[in-house]
């Protein structure tokens, strides 16, 4: 999101009134920006291949059916990892063939529904190929089915986030003893079994890693074919996972860089051969959202200035708990939207929330905040508005789609409107206040 066209639609934002007393907190998604990325995730992979690519939009980043509506529009598929998520993926309007479930703990009910309606499965481990097994035997699928290995090639900077360590949940653990034998025996007793999966992880993974995992599935692959005396393996999914740089404006790494990467290191992977399934989340909308919130209250904490603001844990969980590894970028505007400008002074910008790390920045230099004034945290477009947490009963913030139409108007959708305060009564137990009396 270039800061022109984010300056004017916080300007527009708090023109239009998306931003108020009784409304304190929006987040806004720039429609343009997500359907450049996801051309440009497009293009990247058909420079470098011309096997069929399935990019499938991890659902987890922003389940909001209007984002995966919008990206089903741009050709990018959905990810899922549950039920909801599935449900989700499928009022979006995402056809089943360009669906692809993921889990480590998917039921027999889960299992049933996705083979029923040809959704692609990665199996995670043993019993759930048995599982499948059983399944199959009794309603015959058009399913594409996989299993996913750890090809156990390390971490990278958030240890919560590596998905390929040694003791990862995820996956088969492909270098644990007898394990790569049990795999290939796992394939050659299935012939209907044709992809395989992996994903080493996300933020803080560097791309040097991530083609390490690549090239550790391609490798197998290219085993068990052999030993099947065919492709029986026709598809690999590699995962998503593409880091964010949340220092700038700048959607670093890129696609491209990705898409070359592995070219250079995994070539026989992009020959043709194979057909190739992704499965990017952050990467694709983080650039493209930010959350405004107004300061409520200004004051000075030990010589330090405090805005007090709207906007905290429940929509920055990470950033709250971790800002060594989430830190955002704050841009500071007055009370009708326009960037602030003056002297920068190192001062705290806090949320709501009633403990003293709720934080969304801490010691950083801003112009100095007023009362009534906006701060937009940035590049909050994946994981921050979408994921809400609960804390202190606080409401879900609307979040709006926005379009600049070649005059400059700024043109807002509701993409899901705020919670009320009879919502969060309701999923609260209020229709049963006597439950425990």
């Amino acid at each position: 999101m270039s800061s022109e066209r984010r300056d004017r639609a916080v300007r527009a934002a708090v023109e239009q009134g998306l931003l108020t007393e009784e409304q304190p907190v929006a987040a806004l998604l720039d429609v343009a920006g997500i359907r450049t990325c996801a051309a440009a995730l497009r293009d990247a992979f058909a420079a470098v291949t011309d096997a069929p690519v399935l990019h499938a939009f991890a659902v987890k980043a922003a389940p909001l059916v209007p984002v995966l509506a919008l990206l089903d529009d741009e050709g990018i598929g959905a990810e899922v990892a549950s039920p909801g998520e599935l449900a989700l993926a499928r009022a979006a309007g995402v056809r089943p063939e360009r669906i692809v479930l993921d889990s480590p703990a998917k039921t027999p009910g889960e299992l049933r529904e996705a083979l029923a309606l040809g959704i692609a499965v990665n199996a995670d481990n043993p019993q759930e190929l048995a599982r499948i097994d059983a399944l199959v035997r009794s309603a015959p699928s058009t399913s594409p089915v996989g299993l996913r290995i750890n090809p156990q090639v390390g971490g990278g900077a958030i240890e919560a986030l590596s998905t390929a360590t040694a003791t990862s949940k995820f996956g088969v653990a492909l270098r644990d003893e007898g394990a790569r034998e049990s795999v290939v025996r796992a394939y050659l007793d299935r012939p209907w079994l044709t992809r395989l999966h992996t994903h080493t992880g996300s933020q803080g993974v560097p791309l040097a890693l991530m083609a390490e995992g690549v090239a550790a599935a391609y490798d197998l692959a290219e085993e068990i074919n052999r030993a099947a005396c065919r492709q029986q393996i026709d598809t690999l999914d590699i995962g998503g996972g593409l880091p964010v740089n949340f220092a700038s404006d700048d959607q670093t790494p890129s696609f491209a860089e990705y898409a070359q990467l592995l070219r250079e290191r995994v070539p026989g992977l992009l020959d043709g051969r194979y057909g190739l399934v992704t499965e990017f989340g952050r990467s694709l909308l983080a650039k493209h959202g930010l959350i405004l919130a107004r300061v409520e209250y200004t004051k000075t904490s030990g010589g330090r200035p405090v805005a007090v603001t709207h906007a905290g844990v429940q929509v920055a969980t990470r950033t709250v708990y971790d800002p060594a590894s989430w830190p955002l970028r704050i841009e500071a505007y007055d009370a009708k939207g326009r960037p602030r400008t003056g002297e920068s002074v190192v001062q705290d910008v806090a949320g709501p929330a009633c403990f003293a790390g709720d934080l969304l920045a801490e010691a950083r230099a801003l112009p100095p905040l007023e009362q009534g004034d906006v701060i937009a945290a940035l590049d909050t477009g994946a994981y921050y508005f979408s994921n809400h947490y609960g804390y202190n009963s606080l409401p879900r913030p609307g979040v709006h789609g926005y379009t600049t139409a070649p005059d400059d108007t700024v043109r807002f959708s509701v993409v899901r409107a705020p919670q009320t305060m009879a919502e969060i009564v309701a999923e609260s137990g209020g229709a049963q206040p006597d439950a425990l009396l």
